[in-house]
């Protein structure tokens, strides 16, 4: 193999770390956007691998960037701004990693690694996996416990606006946009897990307007499974609890990063847990073979039964793929399948598909109109030769083929789904992915046709963005005006 073909083929450039914060008025544009496209895409995900001497091991432990690319009048702007995070603030006043990461654990005194898992001050708050609209302020997320609000003007931080009842959350949360709730800017649902002698799982609301938090119900769990988003329909909260577990008690005094404390169970099985939305009941006993997963895709219930759609792996191998040194030299990553579960109300019985041989993760759907309700598109990135995501997937959950879109030597992101506001069909929009052109050594924003992925569009940044994880679209613009 030439250099120029392993230019071509390598993913590595998406791991770099990007020094630029930039701004700038407008991208060059090949083709055309749609007339109806504005507001703003807000992408989030690490961008600084190294402080001073250290170095990040894993993928999820890079400090947050923004990324913001603006439409509007058939053009895209864009801003880029590192998260101000108390993480990213300590880090570069101390020259030095400063709160331990998914995998990066720089704290090796027993004093202090007790005091990182019991004080709000000492944990961390990168939030490098996804943004969220939360009334009219935007957050960006991550596990722990503590999201960061930032300005979508010039995207900087501010003080953190909650917190979670927990050690742990998710950046994944539901909104109940009934009319009773509030509609589209309605109240926010989320999962914590309160790590202890005595742990707990629990739901939990956060009104928009006040910011008051409420446990909607809570339950004990001996070792608590690694738990990264969770499902909804119109009348549960669905939790998947994979047997990918951790004694919380061991891991204070193991000396090891974060994830690597947890263990892989599959005895045990997978459990589901249903918890009713309005008045907490919790149903349980739901048990099936061990599985692995990331990302819930959608969940509805169907007659007497709930069906919940995961990107399924056997394994959590993936988290172990996905350490720096393993992506940097080209190590393949696993490959996830789009499993659907049946939940059977009445005798707890659990049954599973496989809807696709086509490999998926970062799924997206038409959130707004599909969410908690029977549906028959999921958008996401694949993997291909390269051994990494090297395209994107459309799957027809009506049994036909799957569509893809992909180019020699480009990356894409997630695909965030846009609808045409004047649309009917559930795949009428556009989809958003930033892609790694791994030739030019940028990347640029990709805007394609959503019902058959052909391209309309994209945007050239100024730089290579490192690989994300997760972005919204707000039809807010970032001067407060609505586009629609």
């Amino acid at each position: 193999m030439t250099s120029t073909e392993a230019k071509i083929t390598n993913p590595s450039k998406g791991f770099e770390t990007l020094e630029d914060e930039v701004e700038v008025d407008e991208l060059p544009l090949e083709g055309k956007l749609p007339a109806w496209l504005s507001g703003s895409l807000v992408r989030n995900g690490p961008a600084k691998f190294e402080v001073g001497e250290q170095r990040m091991r894993h993928w999820f432990d890079g400090l947050a960037m923004l990324h913001r690319f603006s439409f509007t009048g058939g053009r895209v702007s864009y801003a880029s701004r590192y998260l101000q995070s108390r993480s990213y603030a300590e880090a570069r006043r101390q020259g030095k990693i400063a709160y331990s990461e998914f995998a990066t654990d720089p704290c090796r005194v027993l004093f202090s690694r007790v005091q990182s898992l019991f004080s709000p001050e000492a944990i961390p708050d990168n939030a490098n996996i996804n943004v969220a609209e939360l009334g009219e302020r935007m957050i960006a997320m991550t596990e722990t416990a503590i999201p960061v609000e930032f300005d979508r003007e010039t995207l900087a931080a501010a003080k953190a606006p909650l917190a979670a009842p927990g050690h742990l959350s998710t950046a994944h949360p539901h909104f109940d946009t009934s009319e009773s709730k509030g509609g589209k800017q309605g109240v926010m649902l989320n999962y914590a897990v309160r790590l202890g002698p005595l742990s707990s799982y629990r739901f939990f609301s956060v009104d928009p307007a006040t910011l008051e938090t409420k446990v909607i119900n809570s339950w004990p769990v001996a070792q608590p499974a690694y738990i990264h988003s969770f499902g909804m329909t119109e009348r549960w909260l669905v939790l998947a609890e994979y047997p990918f577990v951790v004694n919380p008690a061991r891991s204070i005094l193991a000396g090891r990063p974060y994830i690597e404390n947890y263990r892989w169970r599959p005895e045990r099985g997978t459990r589901f847990f249903l918890m009713d939305r309005e008045n907490g009941e919790l149903r349980r006993g739901f048990k099936t073979e061990a599985c692995f997963a990331f990302h819930h895709v959608n969940a509805f219930e169907r007659d007497e039964e709930v069906v919940v759609d995961l990107c399924a792996f056997d394994d959590p191998r993936l988290i172990e793929d996905f350490y720096l040194d393993r992506l940097r030299n080209g190590k393949p990553v696993a490959k996830g399948k789009l499993r659907r579960y049946r939940l059977n109300l009445a005798d707890r019985s659990v049954s599973s598909e496989t809807l696709s041989e086509a490999n998926i993760e970062l799924p997206r759907i038409n959130y707004e109109c599909s969410n908690t309700r029977p549906y028959e598109h999921v958008w996401g990135v694949g993997i291909g030769e390269t051994g990494f995501f090297d395209h994107l997937v459309k799957i027809e959950l009506s049994g036909g083929e799957p569509t893809f879109w992909s180019e020699a030597g480009r990356f894409p992101g997630e695909p965030v789904f846009v609808a045409n506001p004047g649309g009917k069909a559930e795949d009428d929009g556009v989809l958003l992915s930033v892609v790694l052109d791994a030739e030019a050594g940028d990347s640029f924003l990709l805007v394609l046709n959503a019902s058959d992925l052909t391209e309309l569009a994209r945007a050239r940044a100024p730089h290579h963005i490192p690989f994300g994880f997760h972005g919204q679209f707000s039809a807010i613009q970032p001067n407060g005006g609505s586009a629609r």
